[in-house]
């Protein structure tokens, strides 16, 4: 006998830019009408690896969702008595009766963290299964739908093959069973994983639907555009005027920051990219430095000479401030095809990245 679902949907997320789909989906729904319709969705904000400020507040005043719940998701790290069933064990045998306890055991203990009941949703959608919550919902049998953690992300990184390697198959058919969990379309409860491009994805998954990220952008309107600002954006007319100032001849860079590495080495990976890329035409650009979220490298003290922007919004907002045009956008493992307001934009990738750390730690998909 099913059970009357009394919610319409709720987007679980870890991130800024999680955030930012979960809108942009809403953004393509009708305003009114007999089916789905913008209004109706809860937003979920983890804060297991993100501080979301005062997020939450500006997306209430939005009125998009029908409601936005904190949410306090712990790591494994959080539970000592978990440690014991990564040891191993000698053999595979061993090793995966030892894990089937570690996935049934880790479901459970996130539960009394979980803010609602989520089997009240008709679906859930989770950006990065990955963390515990994925772990939770397949211990408790709720279905949903996964969504690629970035733009592109399992090109360059496929988690779950790589968490998985050796024994694969038999690891994706014991998740297909629940006995163990495995992220991004291999867990029993995921109905589907949405990601963006399945033609760059080298390793199939049957559970993969491909549905384009430009597609929640194409068909916005102003009136949808200013929404999404006024969501992500504190105080716009404090970002408009620092990201316009400067003649109107200034050559203007931007450089996307990620947490690379240690602090020392981080430090002089973007000294090194501002050195290289830093200059347009022989000329002396003015250099920006959008700060990533979970980075704790202090830009403003190591490079007092540039503009170091809030890490609190996802880059892809500043596509909808008008009039705003880069000469140059780098980044190193951000993909970057989303960003409109760029005349150039240079990907550096794991070539760039082999100067500064052990090749192994950065390319593993050449390790599964």
């Amino acid at each position: 006998m099913s059970v009357q679902k009394q919610k319409k949907r709720i987007y679980i997320c870890h991130t800024y830019y999680h955030a930012y789909i979960a809108c942009l989906k809403e953004l393509n729904l009708p305003e009114d009408g007999s089916g789905a319709v913008r209004g109706q969705a809860s937003l979920m904000l983890s804060s297991l690896s993100n501080d979301f400020g005062n997020l939450a507040e500006r997306v209430r005043k939005s009125g998009l969702f029908a409601e936005v719940i904190p949410y306090g998701e712990k790591e494994e790290g959080f539970f000592p008595q978990l440690e014991k069933y990564h040891k191993d064990r000698g053999n595979i045998l061993l090793n995966m009766l030892s894990r089937i306890r570690f996935t049934k055991m880790m479901g459970h203990l996130q539960a009394p963290f979980v803010p609602v009941d989520l089997k009240q949703y008709e679906d859930i959608y989770v950006f990065c299964d990955s963390d515990p919550i994925g772990y939770y919902l397949n211990t408790y049998k709720i279905y949903y739908h996964a969504l690629e953690d970035g733009l592109d992300c399992i090109r360059y990184y496929d988690t779950a093959r790589y968490d998985n390697r050796g024994h694969f198959k038999l690891k994706a058919w014991m998740a297909a069973r629940n006995l163990i969990f495995i992220q991004n379309g291999y867990a029993k409860y995921c109905l589907d994983m949405e990601v963006n491009d399945i033609s760059v994805l080298q390793y199939p998954c049957p559970k993969y639907i491909e549905k384009p990220r430009k597609e929640l952008t194409q068909g916005l309107r102003e009136k949808e555009k200013k929404t999404l600002v006024s969501i992500f954006i504190e105080d716009r007319e404090a970002l408009e005027k620092t990201l316009l100032c400067g003649k109107e001849e200034t050559h203007k860079v931007l450089v996307l920051s990620e947490p690379l590495c240690d602090m020392e080495t981080r430090t002089r990976i973007f000294q090194d990219i501002i050195k290289e890329y830093g200059s347009i035409k022989g000329q002396e650009a003015q250099i920006l430095i959008k700060v990533h979220p979970r980075d704790t490298l202090d830009y403003r003290k190591l490079f007092p000479g540039h503009i170091v922007l809030d890490g609190k919004f996802p880059m892809e907002i500043l596509n909808d401030i008008p009039g705003l045009v880069f000469d140059r956008v780098v980044t190193v493992f951000t993909v970057p095809s989303a960003i409109m307001f760029a005349r150039e934009k240079i990907f550096l990738g794991e070539d760039f990245m082999d100067k500064y750390e052990a090749p192994e730690i950065h390319r593993q998909n050449e390790q599964i």
